[in-house]
C-alpha cells in the first residue's frame, strides 16, 4: 500500500513558478514509478509527467516539456514537479500516482495509487 499527498499549489501570475510535493507512505515507495497527472474542470485526467523507480528515466507530456521537471528523492519518499513558465493553461488539480513496474505509461487506468490532489491556478 502507498498512500500519497500533494502540496505546494497555489495562484500564481503567468510566466511564475511552482513547486509541487507529493509525500508517500509506505516502505515500498521506491519500487514504483511515479506520475503527475492534471484536470481541469469539465476535461478528462491528462498526463503530465513520469519518473522511473531509480529515477534513470522521465517523461513529460508535449504541451510541458522544457517547461516542468519531475525528480524524487526516494529517501524521503517524495516526489516532485518543478513547473517554470507557467500559463493560465496549465491551471489544473494536479494529482500524484504511483505505477507498479511494467505498467504503461500515461495512462490513468495504469496507476495504482493516487492522492488527493493540489490546485494550481495561473492568472494572466
Amino acid at each position: 500500500q502507498v498512500q500519497l499527498v500533494e502540496s505546494g499549489g497555489g495562484l500564481v501570475q503567468a510566466g511564475g513558478s511552482l513547486r509541487l510535493s507529493c509525500a508517500a507512505s509506505g516502505r515500498t515507495f521506491s519500487k514504483y514509478a511515479m506520475g503527475w497527472f492534471r484536470q481541469a474542470p469539465g476535461k478528462d485526467r491528462d498526463f503530465v509527467a513520469d519518473i522511473t523507480w531509480s529515477a534513470g528515466t522521465t517523461y513529460y507530456a508535449e504541451s510541458v516539456k522544457g517547461r516542468f521537471t519531475i525528480s524524487r528523492d526516494n529517501a524521503k519518499n517524495t516526489v516532485f514537479l518543478q513547473m517554470n513558465s507557467l500559463k493560465p493553461e496549465d491551471t489544473a488539480v494536479y494529482y500524484c500516482a504511483a505505477r507498479a513496474r511494467g505498467r504503461v505509461i500515461g495512462r490513468t487506468t495504469q496507476y495504482d495509487y493516487w492522492g488527493q490532489g493540489t490546485q494550481v491556478t495561473v492568472s494572466s
